[in-house]
């Protein structure tokens, strides 16, 4: 398929098409590469979301820094468990400052350090925002609290906010996992998870409880979603937008969990 071209306006005028407008609040995920080749990479997707909410507006992105999990997870893979002591003795505490994301992609990651943005305490499930909400948005993410009510998005349903997939699919919507917490299924269950942060000024390996997710229904999820509620899409390059209610999804996800998880 023939990579098309992406400028700023063109993403602007997706933007408007789908319904993004001033003072809105919203989680954006972002494929760079999906939307083609797109002039100014990740920077100007930045500045059409900013410019498209405003300064009364906020924007959030997902800036997980799940490498920073116990070996025994799998996110280490290339190491041999010979090795896993070793991570743990010496994987670098989070600092919301310095610690990349991890495939969050090339517009997350940008925008974790933007001008104004502010990012959550989270040692591996961190968000950033932008705006007039962010401060709310990313203050006191607690540990085994990670997508629940009171996390960050848990807090972007009590603003009645959005959701923007940006060349991405339901699989990378963080918001279903707030469903995942509210929901009732059978095979739900919490884990012990370790990351390493800072605690009295030194560098701890930190054991907190947290639900279990994996989120390999979401993509189901999301195609029933969309024959029941109206999702706004437009074409941007070679890839689509799609702007939808995040209560209206968490509160449809809770039910289809409920039915149909096991």
């Amino acid at each position: 398929m023939e990579r098309k071209m992406v400028v700023k306006q063109d993403i602007l005028e997706a933007l408007e098409k789908v319904g993004v407008c001033r003072g809105q609040v919203l989680m954006a995920h972002t494929s760079l590469s999906s939307l083609g080749y797109v002039c100014g990479g990740a920077q100007v997707v930045i500045e059409a979301l900013l410019e498209a909410v405003g300064s009364e507006g906020t924007v959030m992105m997902p800036a997980q820094s799940w490498k920073n999990l116990d070996p025994s997870t799998g996110v280490h893979w290339e190491a041999p468990e010979s090795c896993w002591p070793l991570i743990r003795e010496n994987w670098p505490a989070y600092d919301k400052d310095i610690t990349p994301t991890n495939t969050m992609g090339a517009v997350a990651e940008m925008f974790r350090k933007w001008p104004g943005a502010l990012r959550s305490s989270h040692p591996a499930r961190s968000v950033a925002a932008w705006g007039k909400e962010a401060a709310y948005l990313t203050a006191d993410h607690d540990l085994s609290n990670i997508f629940g009510d009171g996390s960050p998005v848990g807090k972007l349903y009590e603003l009645d906010g959005l959701v923007l997939l940006m060349g991405v699919g339901y699989d990378k919507n963080t918001s279903l996992h707030l469903a995942d917490v509210r929901a009732a299924y059978p095979g739900k269950r919490s884990r012990v998870e370790h990351s390493a942060v800072m605690e009295n000024g030194r560098r701890v390996w930190k054991g907190y409880e947290t639900l279990f997710v994996d989120g390999a229904d979401f993509p189901a999820i999301g195609a029933a979603f969309e024959k029941e509620y109206a999702v706004r899409k437009a074409a941007l390059g070679n890839g689509t937008l799609r702007l939808m209610k995040q209560r209206e999804l968490v509160d449809f996800a809770v039910k289809w969990i409920g039915e149909n998880r096991k």
